[in-house]
């Protein structure tokens, strides 16, 4: 089932994680996920699930993917529960897209996986009111189910009667009422929830809390017999997609698709590299996308029956993870940074790194040398900036980064990751890689981004194009001579952002590793070429 609302706030991460917890606990095997870009909320769902919360995002992996990496995701459960984005008809806005239900929206994941919809309602200031409120989400689009409402916040016996009334007038069941309880909040901070892996027993202590919370007052076996899907097809499998190629990415992210309508319109799309050397050039191939992935959070169990071994995320000592051992002759080493200042990813990525032939060894930058071998680095997003005494403390690892990649090692670095590579951070001395100062700065920055690769690097061709997207609080103060990763257009202003220097590529967006495979197996590849290099010096 898809746990959505009519607005942010309204609590469906406390509801979704309760109800996982819950319906794990009554002997259920739930399968987590998330709608949109969102890395933080995965990490409760991991910890009530036991295996690690996935994404569902059309705009980064395109519509056409959603359903097998849902399945995928969903294997070998009997039930999953999808937490929403925003409000339930909330997603990407496009002002030459005039369909009721937005891209990238909750409830354009709830159409395509055929699913009905459970309406968190946050009761505080409703009254009678709230049947018409419901009305209009139950009537806005026919497509959309609604199977129920959960009211959250309840203040008081007569006042869940009142809204129970209401409900009944338009022909929706109750299937829950939860009392106020303030002290269920989690603590945030300025890009949300602050993330499990960091909130350490505390998180554990909540998600707890929540799932009491939930199997006290949420009729959990209306909810189960409520739960239905009706889509068929194979799951996404990263072998598969690998060997795809080009068609595995097809119409990746919705561009093609998206192309397609707005050309019917008279408007194209389409833009090439010259754009952004201030030429209107057409006729640029539209291409696909990538991200690093956080570890899971919660030791436990993935697709609902494999054994997933301790990652860096899950123990307190940052153990390392290896998906496979080394094959005789050596596999590329992938260093993948975990721990507490690098949160942000999707569990695709790990798959599909080990697919593309890679050994993948987490470590915790705050105190942990590079794994022994490292041929590529994986820097993926997170609170770098919450972390950067420490970080600046291990002197000896940013040191030994630095000398890697003026050797031309492969680095894939995302938001957090590119923080790492500037001089410095907050006056905190960092790696160094790239020409640039970073600081905490003033505003936040948010949204999904059409972008263009203007030079080629370990995962992108000049030219490609990416659906990708920026959630960050930081700026870069000072910049050097690097040239840039990449280009887009933002209220009709031309954007160069990011860093492509020796083999790195580093950048704010954040990209799907399902989106474009390729960009993996590329980045695989250049880890393998310096392994043989490097061992031939």
């Amino acid at each position: 089932m898809v746990i959505a609302a009519p607005a942010s706030g309204s609590g469906k991460t406390t509801v979704a994680t309760g109800l996982v917890g819950a319906l794990r606990r009554a002997g259920h095997r739930v399968a987590p996920f998330k709608v949109g870009p969102d890395y933080i909320d995965p990490g409760y769902h991991g910890l009530a699930a036991g295996r690690p919360g996935r994404n569902l995002d059309p705009v980064l992996v395109g519509i056409d993917r959603v359903v097998p990496l849902y399945r995928h995701g969903a294997a070998g459960c009997d039930l999953a529960v999808v937490e929403g984005v925003m409000g339930l008809f909330d997603g990407r806005i496009d002002a030459d897209d005039a369909r009721p239900v937005a891209e990238g929206s909750t409830a354009q994941v709830a159409g395509l996986l055929g699913a009905p919809v459970v309406l968190v309602v946050d009761a505080r200031g409703h009254s009678q009111s709230l049947a018409a409120l419901l009305h209009g989400f139950a009537t806005y689009d026919s497509s959309i189910r609604l199977g129920g409402v959960i009211l959250n916040r309840v203040g008081s016996e007569r006042h869940e009667q009142v809204l129970r009334a209401a409900c009944d007038r338009v022909g929706l069941p109750v299937l829950g009422s939860l009392p106020r309880m303030p002290e269920l909040e989690v603590p945030s901070r300025h890009l949300g929830l602050i993330p499990a892996v960091e909130h350490g027993t505390a998180a554990t202590a909540a998600v707890a809390a929540m799932t009491d919370l939930v199997a006290a007052h949420v009729d959990l076996r209306s909810i189960a017999a409520l739960a239905a899907s009706s889509i068929t097809g194979p799951a996404w499998d990263p072998e598969t997609a690998l060997r795809g190629g080009a068609a595995a990415a097809h119409d990746s992210a919705g561009v093609g698709e998206l192309e397609r309508r707005a050309e019917g319109a008279g408007v194209s799309r389409r833009r090439t590299v010259a754009d952004f050397n201030g030429e209107e050039t057409e006729g640029a191939p539209a291409r696909r996308r990538t991200v690093p992935d956080a570890d899971a959070v919660g030791s436990g169990t993935d697709r609902c029956g494999a054994a997933l071994a301790p990652s860096a995320a899950d123990s307190g000592d940052s153990a390392r993870f290896e998906q496979a051992p080394p094959a005789p002759g050596g596999t590329p080493v992938i260093a993948m940074a975990g721990g507490a200042a690098f949160t942000f990813g999707y569990a695709e990525h790990r798959e599909l790194l080990v697919a593309a032939g890679a050994t993948v060894a987490v470590f915790d930058p705050l105190h942990d040398e590079l794994p022994t071998g490292t041929a590529g680095l994986v820097l993926p997003g997170g609170f770098p900036e919450e972390h950067a005494a420490d970080l600046a403390a291990n002197t000896q690892l940013l040191t030994a980064v630095a000398a890697l990649a003026r050797r031309g090692m492969p680095i894939h670095a995302e938001c957090a990751g590119l923080l790492y590579l500037t001089r410095s951070l907050d006056g905190h001395t960092m790696a160094g890689v790239i020409d640039a100062t970073a600081e905490f700065g003033p505003r936040l920055t948010l949204g999904y981004r059409d972008a263009v690769a203007l030079v080629d690097s370990p995962l992108w061709r000049a030219g490609e194009r990416v659906r990708g997207h920026e959630f960050h609080r930081t700026r870069l103060l000072t910049t050097g001579t690097n040239p840039p990763a990449w280009g887009w257009h933002t209220a009709g202003e031309r954007i160069r952002e990011g860093s492509a220097v020796h083999r790195v590529h580093a950048s704010y967006l954040h990209t799907h590793p399902a989106g474009n495979p390729e960009s993996v197996h590329r980045f695989v590849t250049a880890a393998a070429d310096f392994a043989r290099t490097d061992a031939a010096d």
